[in-house]
């Protein structure tokens, strides 16, 4: 069974164990951990079950290897109670089962719990972390885009001795990179003596997301020099940056590269990307014929028509708009975005009965819109904020310094509050008042009350930023003589001396 998983044939080690199961040799410990592993890098949960079952028949359950071997195959098989309630059950453990249930909340999506087991692990254990369990953390983190905690994270590695493990350098590569703090991860990157195309891949879709277009081709072009073959995701990063900086030609040439060139298949992601980069630049017959000749199943049409929706309403294109939302709604994806953005183009178009027709449909199916927040980490603390809602940490200073910024935009002759409401992705479609409100507004006074002059304020926020707080926060980090980075649903913003790095192009 051994023999099997090292030559990469799980299945025929899942086969050779019920062979097994009808002679008279018994499994002990070893097998039924070859067995557990074999589930997880097939991420069969079925089986791997049914060799619990046979652990805890066999009385096996206080076997440490046993144990942290099925915490490592419920998560990577996507059930974390599963792997918490063995977790849990375990007298006795080691670096490898706290390792397995970090990786499997980290893995899975609960970054909160990721860190939180990290926590416990650090207070209790007398071991080191190893370069797996760091990697999982700085994931964690990375996930959910925790500067301050992947920082303290970064300075285990280094008293560790891991900052140039691989997997170590890849995943701060990513973690600085989602956390917006891309300096960092450049510097990281530039330590890595030979990188893969894992830690090249990260620093071009990182690139991507601060509209780096540029930069992104020239480490692409650096990598392939190189002689590090890019795959299919390399490619997915490097046409959504071509799509984020209006790289239209340079990214339609890539495409075309990919079978060829590179000897990797265009797929859904691919195509999707080239329909975003298409429409970005109002592009949108091309992008809506190119939409309309992929064949995709709902989940992965979902980005397809969400990203044609989304174009077709900044364009203006309410014919598009209305086809991209009804393939939305018929299979249940993204249901409310789709009712709202289609809400939204008609208003923009001035069809005023059809847009009212539609919101009152949407109450009679009972869609409501996602609501929009904000969130600012200080001192390892997370602050979150709604739009509208007054009752926010500090909540008098904030809107009293949002009245004064408010009156100091007015001095400069911006006025807010009149396009940006009728987007589907800002909150509070109400009155333009509210638009000073928004979540993300909230999240920035509260950070310049609350972090020393100097110090970048960096915001995250659940949904695309609104034109009229792009603005305002472009204005007031003239003002203010700070500078702010939003990441949003779609990429970062860097505002800094009246200015973004996005060029409004977003």
């Amino acid at each position: 069974m051994s023999g099997y998983v090292n030559m990469g044939r799980p299945q025929s080690a899942l086969w050779l164990y019920t062979k097994m199961s009808e002679s008279e040799v018994s499994p002990n410990g070893f097998t039924l951990a070859t067995v557990i592993n074999s589930c997880s890098i097939l991420a069969d949960l079925k089986t791997g079950k049914m060799a619990h079952a046979h652990v805890q028949i066999l009385g096996l359950q206080g076997n440490l290897v046993v144990c942290s071997s099925l915490v490592d195959m419920y998560g990577k098989c996507n059930d974390v109670d599963g792997a918490r309630m063995v977790f849990d059950s375990m007298s006795c453990r080691n670096v490898v089962s706290w390792t397995a249930m970090i990786a499997g909340y980290a893995q899975n999506g609960k970054g909160y719990e990721a860190l939180e087991v990290f926590r416990e692990f650090s207070s209790y254990m007398m071991e080191r972390p190893n370069h797996f369990m760091l990697a999982s953390v700085i994931n964690a983190c990375a996930s959910l885009g925790r500067l301050v905690s992947g920082k303290v994270t970064h300075g285990a590695v280094i008293r560790g001795g891991y900052e140039l493990n691989d997997v170590v350098a890849s995943a701060l590569v990513d973690m600085y990179a989602k956390c917006g703090s891309f300096l960092y991860s450049e510097k990281v990157f530039r330590r890595i003596r030979n990188p893969s195309v894992i830690p090249y891949t990260s620093m071009i879709v990182g690139a991507a997301k601060y509209g780096l277009g540029k930069l992104s081709l020239n480490l692409f072009e650096e990598m392939t020099d190189r002689k590090v073959m890019p795959n299919d995701v390399t490619f997915v990063g490097i046409l959504h940056a071509c799509s984020h900086s209006g790289l239209v030609d340079e990214g339609l040439g890539l495409l075309n590269s990919m079978p060829e060139k590179h000897g990797v298949m265009p797929d859904v992601r691919h195509y999707t990307c080239v329909v975003d980069m298409l429409s970005r630049v109002g592009r949108l017959d091309e992008a809506y014929k190119l939409a309309k000749s992929i064949r995709v199943n709902p989940n992965e049409g979902a980005l397809l028509w969400g990203t044609l929706l989304s174009s077709s309403r900044l364009h203006g294109r309410v014919d598009i708009a209305v086809e991209a939302s009804k393939w939305l709604i018929e299979y249940n994806q993204q249901v409310a975005g789709a009712y709202v953005t289609l809400s939204n183009t008609y208003t923009l178009a001035g069809e005023w009965e059809n847009a009212h027709s539609l919101r009152t449909e949407m109450e009679l199916v009972g869609v409501h819109k996602e609501p929009g927040c904000s969130w600012i980490e200080i001192k390892d603390s997370i602050y979150v904020f709604y739009a509208g809602d007054l009752s926010c940490e500090r909540g008098d200073e904030v809107i009293s310094l949002l009245r004064e910024l408010e009156r100091r935009m007015m001095e400069r002759g911006c006025v807010g509050g009149s396009t940006g409401l009728v987007f589907v992705d800002v909150e509070q479609e109400v009155k333009e008042k509210i638009v000073g409100l928004h979540s993300e507004r909230l999240a920035l006074a509260f950070g310049l009350i609350s972090i020393p002059k100097g110090v970048t304020i960096r915001v995250m926020k659940n949904l695309r930023i609104c034109s009229d707080c792009h603005e305002a926060f472009k204005l007031i980090s003239k003002i203010v003589e700070r500078d702010f980075v939003v990441r949003d649903v779609n990429r970062f913003h860097h505002f800094k001396d009246g200015s973004c790095t996005c060029k409004d192009f977003w």
